[in-house]
């Protein structure tokens, strides 16, 4: 798809995600590079069905089929399989760099922190749907450095039950920071404080 259809966007399916997050989704995207979702096993998003962008404000949702045989019910824990917390804190973090790259944003997507998590239940193997439900409170491309900074809201639920709530969910994306040519040791091989501008 062209980079324009995809600002335009307000869905995309499964096929479209796993190729944005290897890359290929996007042929002419601009060559500061969108902001990427990791790949699988760690990408936590099958499909989104819906973004709406209002300003500096916004909405995204999404949804993960759970699977039998998902990798962390193999090692998280034996005798008590349970997708881990933290995975659903990684994909509202995902969502939140997703609807940056969406918006405008160039560059590679950071996750910066969050406010508060509260979690309510869990994620078992024989469950079937996990629903993402993103607020974005504020969206800001700051054009001096090129940085883009959003702050979000977010809900974790499963099989319609409500299971985490998350508060002030923050990813910056910037540009110059990917690191390419892993896993040569190159200038961008260690990490560090980011200039956040």
């Amino acid at each position: 798809m062209k980079y324009q259809e995809f600002l335009d966007r307000d869905h995309f399916d499964d096929e479209e995600i796993l190729a944005l997050s290897h890359g290929a989704l996007v042929e002419d995207a601009p060559s500061d590079g969108l902001p990427r979702l990791p790949a699988p096993p760690m990408l936590m998003i099958d499909r989104v069905t819906d973004i709406v962008r209002n300003g500096r404000r916004g909405r995204i949702v999404a949804e993960r089929d759970v699977n039998l045989d998902d990798w962390f019910f193999q090692c998280h824990f034996r005798g008590d399989p349970v997708q881990p917390g933290c995975l659903g804190v990684d994909a509202i973090w995902q969502l939140v760099g997703f609807y940056c790259g969406c918006s405008g944003a160039l560059g590679a997507g950071r996750a910066l922190g969050i406010g508060e998590v509260e979690f309510l239940g869990q994620i078992r193997p024989h469950n079937k749907r996990v629903t993402y439900e993103v607020d974005i409170v504020r969206f800001s491309q700051l054009k001096e450095s090129g940085v883009s900074i959003a702050i979000a809201d977010g809900t974790v639920s499963v099989d319609g039950e409500l299971i985490y709530n998350l508060r002030r969910a923050k990813v910056g994306v910037f540009r110059g920071i990917e690191y390419p040519d892993y896993p040569l040791r190159s200038e961008k091989s260690v990490g560090g404080i980011m200039d956040r501008g």
